[in-house]
C-alpha cells in the first residue's frame, strides 16, 4: 500500500510539473501565447503538484490516511484539469462555442481611433489550435495527461 501511494504521488507530482514545464516552454521558448482557456487549465496543476508532494511526504512517513486524503484532493484537481482541457479541445474542434472573450469574431472596437484600436487589440483565440501533434492540440494532449493523472492519483487512494 505504501509503495503504491508513494509511486502514485510521485508520478502525479513529476508528470504534473513536467506538464506545466511544457506549457511554459511552448509559451516562452516556442512563442505560442496562451489563450484564457489555456491559462485556466494550468490552475489545477499549480495546486495539484504541491498536494501530490505533500501526499508523497505523508506516505514516506507512514501516514496512510492523510496520504489518501491528499491524493483524493489531487485526483479531484486533475479531474478538473481534464474537464477544462476537454472543454477547450471541444471549442477548438467546433463541438461547442467557447467564451466570447476569446472565440468568435474578435475584439470589440471603440468608436474612437479605429486604426489605433486595431493596432492595440491582442486577442489569442481559444477556438484555434496553433499547434498539433498527430492531429491532437495542446488542449487535447492536456486532456489525455490530466485524465491519466486522475487515475494514477485515485489508484493511490484505493491502495489498501
Amino acid at each position: 500500500m505504501r509503495f503504491v501511494q508513494m509511486s502514485s504521488a510521485l508520478t502525479v507530482a513529476v508528470v504534473g510539473a513536467a506538464t506545466l514545464g511544457g506549457a511554459w516552454y511552448f509559451q516562452l521558448v516556442v512563442g505560442l501565447a496562451p489563450c484564457p482557456l489555456c491559462l485556466e487549465q494550468r490552475v489545477p496543476y499549480y495546486a495539484g503538484v504541491p498536494f501530490a508532494l505533500l501526499a508523497l511526504l505523508c506516505a514516506a512517513v507512514g501516514n496512510a490516511k492523510l496520504t489518501r486524503v491528499l491524493l483524493a484532493v489531487t485526483g479531484a484537481l486533475m479531474a478538473t484539469a481534464a474537464a477544462l482541457a476537454v472543454y477547450h479541445a471541444g471549442v477548438e474542434w467546433g463541438f461547442w462555442t467557447g467564451p466570447t472573450a476569446c472565440s468568435g469574431s474578435g475584439p470589440a472596437l471603440s468608436s474612437g481611433n479605429l486604426l489605433q484600436s486595431l493596432q492595440q487589440a491582442r486577442v489569442v483565440r481559444c477556438d484555434e489550435a496553433p499547434w498539433r501533434l498527430i492531429g491532437i492540440s495542446l488542449a487535447g494532449w492536456n486532456a489525455l495527461i490530466a485524465t491519466a493523472l486522475t487515475f494514477v492519483a485515485f489508484r493511490g487512494v484505493a491502495a489498501r
